[in-house]
């Protein structure tokens, strides 16, 4: 009789259950929703040409700390309704991924609903003021400030797929992780050719956005996973090597406004530390 079987049979015997080796153990389900904060789109290597996604985003760097299974539906250009729609009509709903032995979730969405990327796009001024217009001036004119509204206006439905997510993976500790800092206060035009006054209306609209998903998170149950505050000093405006956030013009293989490989790389540590 073989050992294991000879050790079975006298645990039967005794009355009691043996355990099973630690090496046995199921490993961490992991499953990572979200948009293009997340996918890591041009960063190499790309394994989702459709989504482009990367296999060096923080999703991945987290679950390899983890020693995780990682199951990577996260999309550019994804908004809430692709967790239940597909996504330019054939990719997947992302919430086809969630089940009952899901362990660990990821959520990263909210710049695509709100329109935060190409809000910033039309805040490009090649010219110092005053040869140009404000992108604070137009979207506050009036007295309401539009990105705001729109912020609020999404609550709702963020709040509403967090739901949906404990539902569909209930026994999953979910982490809604925020977007982080793109520009540091007064910006540094023309480094990042944004005014002053524009690149603080634009990252604070980004923080109200984190208070947003903090605030639902908050709610529903989720932990919030601030990724703002390891960035400062990391972002578009520091000097090439040290950004974890590209400018309009990146210095690395990665897209405008988005995290670089190395951002990716921190942020999945971050990740990994709030998973544990």
């Amino acid at each position: 009789m073989r050992r294991a079987a000879w050790v079975a049979a006298v645990g039967l015997l005794l009355g009691g259950a043996v355990a099973q080796p630690a090496g046995a153990a199921e490993p961490v389900e992991y499953v990572a929703l979200g948009d293009s904060s997340a996918a890591g789109p041009l960063i190499l290597p790309q394994i989702d040409l459709a989504c482009l996604r990367s296999s060096a985003n923080y999703p991945h760097v987290a679950a390899k700390a983890l020693n995780a299974k990682l199951t990577d539906v996260t999309c550019s250009g994804a908004v809430i309704p692709d967790f239940t729609g597909k996504q330019f009509g054939f990719v997947p709903p992302q919430f086809r991924s969630l089940s009952a032995s899901t362990d660990v979730v990821t959520v990263a969405i909210g710049g695509n609903d709100t329109g935060l990327v190409a809000a910033a796009l039309s805040c490009i001024n090649l010219l110092p003021p005053p040869a140009g217009t404000s992108c604070k001036s137009r979207f506050t004119a009036g007295g309401k400030d539009q990105l705001a509204a729109r912020i609020a206006a999404t609550a709702p439905a963020f709040g509403q797929a967090l739901a949906k997510i404990r539902q569909l993976a209930p026994n999953a500790k979910v982490l809604v992780t925020g977007y982080g800092t793109y520009v540091r206060p007064n910006g540094c035009w023309p480094t990042v050719p944004v005014w002053g006054v524009d690149a603080n209306y634009l990252q604070a609209t980004i923080d109200r956005l984190n208070q947003m998903l903090a605030t639902q998170a908050a709610a529903h149950g989720a932990q919030y996973v601030d990724l703002r505050t390891p960035s400062i000093g990391h972002d578009a405006c520091a000097p090439i090597g040290q950004r974890w956030l590209e400018g309009l013009v990146p210095s690395s293989i990665a897209a405008p406004l988005h995290p670089s490989a190395q951002g990716m790389h921190a942020f999945g540590g971050i990740v990994a530390k709030a998973a544990r």
